[in-house]
């Protein structure tokens, strides 16, 4: 069954969601992001999905409060991304209670450092966070561009036991205008021993959908929800279906 991911992200410990990556075009939503978490719950979810944007712009987590408070109230498991750039930030995100740690920028900055977290702390734990404009990867909050391509990165982690993947569309990250899902399915065909993480662009539960039966391993959800695009009891639905 495809998995379902509810995305929270966090700018000063409250709900945001950016368009194309951009801080300067932020929506701030009321929820409290352990509410959230804990409706997403309700409806059956079993992982969330959490990206600390101050942490992804510092150079270090911002938002390590939220976390521990949601790993305490919550029993989801959570991924957690967002300024993980040394080993120090690294294990006080685990510290405070996140299951998976995503690392973008460093894989790029620093491959060797993330090739030796795969093997100290298992492929189980670390996720390649992957956000990509075009075919190439961009690092820093996505404000730095590189000539990293989606496939040399995964290809150059590969031997050090990678199996997890968050691939981001920024081009269609906030636009709710369905994701690309072409990438998608190239990626896991190139790919199968990676689980790949579709993100950005995600609509509709057509959308999700069409993801499911396009064999997809799993999806992100945020904007959506917060838009009433998805609501709450359509994952409640779908879940129990599925």
């Amino acid at each position: 069954m495809m998995e379902l991911i509810p995305a929270i992200d966090l700018i000063d410990g409250c709900c945001v969601r950016l368009t194309q990556g951009d801080y300067a075009d932020r929506k701030v939503y009321g929820q409290n992001p352990v509410d959230m978490a804990k409706m997403y719950a309700d409806c059956g979810v079993a992982r969330l999905h959490v990206v600390d944007l101050d942490g992804a712009k510092a150079k270090e987590p911002c938002n390590l409060r939220v976390l521990e408070r949601l790993a305490n109230e919550t029993s989801l498991d959570i991924e957690w991304g967002g300024g993980i750039k040394s080993c120090d930030a690294l294990r006080s995100a685990i510290d405070a209670g996140a299951n998976r740690v995503i690392c973008g920028s460093v894989a790029v900055d620093n491959s060797e450092l993330f090739a030796s977290w795969l093997q100290e702390y298992g492929a189980d734990h670390i996720i390649l966070g992957a956000d990509v404009r075009g075919r190439n990867v961009a690092t820093h909050g996505w404000l730095k561009e590189t000539e990293v391509t989606i496939d040399s990165i995964i290809e150059q982690f590969l031997p050090f036991g990678l199996k997890q993947l968050i691939c981001t569309d920024i081009s269609k990250d906030g636009m709710l205008q369905g994701p690309n899902f072409p990438l998608y399915v190239e990626l896991k065909e190139k790919y199968p021993m990676v689980n790949t993480t579709l993100s950005g662009g995600i609509s509709s539960m057509a959308d999700i959908d069409k993801a499911a039966s396009l064999g997809l391993h799993s999806v992100i959800i945020g904007k959506a929800i917060y838009e009433g695009r998805i609501t709450l009891n359509d994952l409640k639905q779908w879940l129990q279906n599925a």
